[in-house]
């Protein structure tokens, strides 16, 4: 069986409209797909339909933007109730830091010469409520000024580069606890990709776990060395946790990661939804569920 638990579509940052992600996915060999688009559920319903049509399994997820100590981190949260007030309402203010932040993007890259306007930036975001960076970085391609997302990062948007500007984002532990309280299953993201490798050390990890519940942190992953995996995944078994394993696929928006290059074994998928049963039934929410055909 093949599990790709992380991918994004048009309604985030991802290039493929939803029902176009889950025929790929389904082409690609896959027998379930999570769809984790950041800080938004709204490609859900139409996941499930295109899914069910195709008799792919379909895991409804979610990738929460997150920040420990100026550092960036990302938590992965499946099947928790998105209207949960108290998650809905931080997700509904990063969403709007996302977007607010576009102008000044735009103002600073215009200030070192680089040609963009924020309509070319909203060109590239239609049909999300959540405009980012990689629609910046997408704009840029379209302008001619780079060659692709990559190069719009390493040269332009990264954290510490001209165009980087800081948006609102929830405290790790705080994330966790939301998507608990949802119902949901909190799981980080790519913990060593990037820059969280400096501060998602295994005593963080470990206080994360201990402290606030979470379930599991992702392993295999294109951001992850093989010696980084292996080494994550000795803490995720040290620690008693689920791992998990992903393509973090967005469309043509990234390269080398193709839908299915990593997966999840069944029996952490299984281990995923087992933990999924138990914060439900302590949920005051209407959480969602898994379609497994």
């Amino acid at each position: 069986m093949r599990i790709d638990l992380h991918t994004h579509s048009n309604r985030s940052d991802g290039t493929d409209p939803v029902d176009v992600l889950i025929r790929h996915a389904r082409q690609a060999g896959l027998d379930v797909i999570a769809l984790t688009d950041h800080d938004t559920a709204d490609g859900w319903p139409e996941a499930r339909l295109a899914a069910e049509e195709l008799g792919i399994g379909f895991v409804p997820g979610l990738e929460i933007s997150c920040k420990l100590n100026g550092i960036s981190v990302h938590l992965l949260s499946y099947l928790p109730d998105p209207s949960y007030p108290p998650l809905a309402k931080d997700l509904q203010i990063i969403r709007a830091g996302r977007n607010d932040r576009i102008p000044t993007i735009v103002a600073r890259l215009n200030s070192i010469g680089v040609p963009l306007t924020v309509d070319e930036v909203l060109a590239q975001a239609t049909g999300t409520p959540s405009v980012g960076r990689p629609h910046v970085a997408d704009a840029l391609v379209a302008n001619g000024t780079v060659a692709n997302r990559t190069e719009a990062f390493d040269r332009y948007l990264a954290d510490g580069r001209a165009g980087h500007v800081a948006h609102y984002a929830l405290e790790p532990g705080r994330a966790i606890d939301l998507v608990r309280e949802a119902g949901g299953v909190p799981v980080i993201a790519h913990p060593w990709g990037r820059s969280s490798y400096k501060v998602m050390t295994e005593e963080t990890i470990g206080r994360l776990v201990d402290d606030h519940g979470l379930a599991g942190i992702e392993v295999d992953h294109q951001d992850h060395s093989p010696e980084s995996r292996e080494a994550l995944r000795a803490i995720a078994r040290n620690l008693g946790i689920i791992y998990t394993g992903s393509s973090d696929h967005h469309g043509a928006g990234k390269i080398d990661h193709d839908l299915g290059v990593n997966s999840t074994e069944p029996e952490q998928l299984e281990r995923l939804l087992e933990v999924a049963k138990t914060n439900a039934a302590a949920s005051v929410g209407h959480v969602p569920e898994a379609y497994l055909p």
